[in-house]
């Protein structure tokens, strides 16, 4: 008996490599596709990294040729403005304007400011020269605003 399950171990050893030899076949062919798009996809990499280098470089040169006695951006010295709720309330109160009276003086709505001074919401940018230029100003001149422009101020 041993002959034949020897005999048994070798077909069966035999009928396994050959299945395997096929799917280790469809998977050489798998891979060997991957690796040429990876190769592929290296070299369009490479490419468009140089044309990239190239196109900052023009572009750089074409803003040179535009202002080439501009100087450069220097650093802004100075502090930066910073928003603050409580300073925008006590700016308000200082002036004597309600919410209704500020929201009029900076074009937004009444909520904005009230959002802006609880803290809920800073102000966009756009909003932020305004608010800045309000520290500098009387709380004459910007009833004096309101009332020009139809804010309804109530002196």
């Amino acid at each position: 008996m041993t002959t034949f399950a020897s005999s048994l171990k070798k077909e069966i050893a035999r009928v396994a490599r050959k299945e395997l030899r096929e799917e280790l076949d469809a998977l050489r062919k798998a891979s060997a596709s991957h690796r040429s798009e990876i190769a592929a996809l290296k070299r369009q990499v490479r490419e468009l990294q140089v044309a990239l280098r190239q196109t900052s470089r023009r572009a750089d040169k074409a803003l040179h040729t535009l202002a080439p006695d501009a100087p450069a951006e220097a650093p802004q010295r100075g502090r930066r403005a910073v928003f603050s709720a409580e300073r925008l309330k006590a700016q308000r109160e200082r002036l004597g304007l309600t919410q209704k009276e500020m929201a009029a003086y900076l074009g937004t709505s009444t909520l904005s400011v009230w959002k802006w001074e609880t803290g809920q919401v800073t102000p966009r940018a756009r909003f932020l020269p305004a608010i800045l230029a309000l520290r500098s100003q009387g709380k004459r001149e910007v009833l004096r605003q309101l009332a020009s422009s139809g804010g309804g101020a109530a002196g």
